[in-house]
C-alpha cells in the first residue's frame, strides 16, 4: 500500500506548486527548492512538458517527495505512479478519479470547495483534502468552519497562499500542509532565477519549522 498524504507529510509543510514545460527547468527548480530547505515538489500538468519535466526531476532527485498536479483524468494517475510519482493532486473530485486514486500505487488528494464535495470524498474514504481556490473561498475561516463540522478531516489550502499567509494557514491544526505557487513563478522561472526561488524556500522552510516549535497562531 502507498503512503497517504498525512504519512507523506506528517508535519506542517508547505508543498511547492511549480508549472514549467522544460525538464532542465524543472530541474534547476528543484534544486534551489531543495537546497532552501524544501523536500518536495508538485508540477502541473499545464504544460505540453509537464510530464517529460517531471520524469527528469524523478531521476535527478529520487529522495524528493515528487507529486503530479492538476489531475482531471483517472489516465493521469496512472502514469503519475509509471513515473514514480509518490502523491498526485486534482482540483476537484470525480467518480473515475475517486476510484483510481484508491486502487493505484499512489497518495491521491482530491479538490474541494463546497461542503458537499467535502462529504463525497469522505464517503469514498479519503480523509485529506486540497481545498481550491483557497483564499477565493474564505482562507483560513472556512477551513476553520469546515474543520469544526469535519473533526476528522484535514487540509491542504491551495490557490492564493503567499509568504504572507504561510504561517496563518499553517496555525490551523486540521491543515497538514498548504501549496506555494508563489515559490516559483513563472516570472522567475523565465529569467532562470534560481538564487531568488531559493531565497524563497529558505523563508517558506523557516516559516514550516516555527510553526513546528510551537509558533505563534498554534
Amino acid at each position: 500500500m502507498p503512503l497517504t498524504l498525512l504519512e507523506l507529510f506528517p508535519e506542517p509543510t508547505v508543498i511547492p506548486v511549480v508549472t514549467v514545460d522544460k525538464a532542465d527547468d524543472a530541474v534547476a527548480v528543484a534544486s534551489a527548492l531543495q537546497d532552501g530547505g524544501l523536500r518536495s515538489i508538485e508540477l502541473t500538468l499545464r504544460k505540453p512538458g509537464a510530464w517529460e519535466a517531471a520524469a527528469a526531476v524523478r531521476a535527478a532527485f529520487p529522495d524528493i517527495l515528487l507529486g503530479i498536479g492538476t489531475v482531471t483524468h483517472a489516465n493521469h494517475l496512472e502514469r503519475a505512479v509509471e513515473i514514480g510519482a509518490q502523491f498526485a493532486v486534482s482540483p476537484g473530485l470525480t467518480d473515475s478519479l475517486a476510484h483510481a486514486g484508491r486502487e493505484l500505487d499512489i497518495a491521491y488528494l482530491p479538490g474541494i470547495a463546497t461542503a458537499s464535495e467535502l462529504m463525497t470524498a469522505a464517503d469514498f474514504g479519503y480523509h485529506a483534502v486540497k481545498v481550491f481556490p483557497a483564499e477565493r473561498l474564505g482562507g483560513t475561516a472556512m477551513i476553520r468552519q469546515f474543520s469544526d463540522v469535519f473533526p476528522h478531516m484535514r487540509f491542504c489550502p491551495s490557490g492564493g497562499v503567499r509568504d504572507t499567509t504561510l504561517a496563518d494557514y499553517l496555525s490551523v491544526p486540521a491543515v497538514f500542509a498548504a501549496g506555494g505557487t508563489w515559490l516559483a513563478p513563472a516570472a522567475d522561472i523565465a529569467a532562470r532565477d534560481w538564487p531568488g526561488i531559493l531565497a524563497r524556500a529558505q523563508q517558506a522552510a523557516d516559516i514550516c519549522l516555527h510553526r513546528r516549535a510551537g509558533g505563534a497562531g498554534s
